[in-house]
């Protein structure tokens, strides 16, 4: 089972981000969304609230330097996998392996296009050629990614599901459109099948939304 499903909090991400490593660090090492992680992590925190102290402390005393030998030797297999195909990674593989270095690729894409690309993967990504093109479907991707983080900010609250019609908020209406639009995909067999379980993790029953409707404001 893929452990994106697995029931949160993982215990495995919880002590990882209990010695100090980051949200981001993780999602790095285990080779999963940081949105997935922020979920699991947001669910362990309300479950100890002492675990936040614990984090800070330890990454305080402990930095973890980044990237890592084993960060680096990832880069390493992406180049020469890109080098031998002559050809970028694609999302939409038949290949799981493939699909992996894809998404591996698409987040060093998004850290190029925030300005935080690590030097190391700057310097070892320029021997291929081409691989920071496409900059829209790179910040199409990281707005899908900040809006689910979003999403699961606004039911942390204790906010029903967003709507697109009817909303109390433009921040509500936002966030109602945008599911709207993954249920529409996903009904249209449209969404990437890495989004829909991220959606699932992140965002249990996001499928079904309200069960009941809100009475219309006066």
């Amino acid at each position: 089972m893929d452990r994106l499903l697995r029931r949160a909090p993982d215990a495995e991400w919880v002590l990882m981000y209990r010695l100090g490593l980051s949200r981001q660090r993780i999602a790095a090492l285990v080779r999963a969304e940081p949105a997935a992680v922020g979920y699991h992590l947001a669910i362990a925190r309300r479950q100890d609230p002492g675990l936040e102290a614990e984090h800070q402390a330890a990454s305080a005393a402990a930095p973890v330097p980044f990237p890592s030998p084993t960060d680096l030797a990832r880069m390493e297999e992406v180049v020469a996998w890109a080098l031998a195909e002559g050809r970028l990674p694609e999302g939409r593989s038949g290949n799981r392996g493939e699909r992996s270095m894809a998404r591996w690729l698409s987040e060093r894409r998004r850290e190029a296009a925030e300005g935080t690309l690590d030097p190391a993967y700057s310097s070892g990504l320029s021997r291929v050629p081409g691989w920071l093109e496409n900059r829209r479907e790179v910040e199409d991707e990281a707005r899908w990614h900040h809006r689910l983080a979003q999403l699961v900010d606004f039911r942390e609250e204790g906010q029903d599901w967003p709507r697109h019609h009817d909303y109390e908020s433009e921040r509500e209406h936002t966030l109602g459109v945008w599911i709207h639009t993954q249920r529409f995909k996903r009904r249209r067999g449209e969404l990437d099948s890495v989004k829909v379980k991220l959606l699932d993790a992140a965002a249990p029953g996001w499928q079904t939304g309200r069960t009941r409707g809100r009475p219309r404001r006066q």
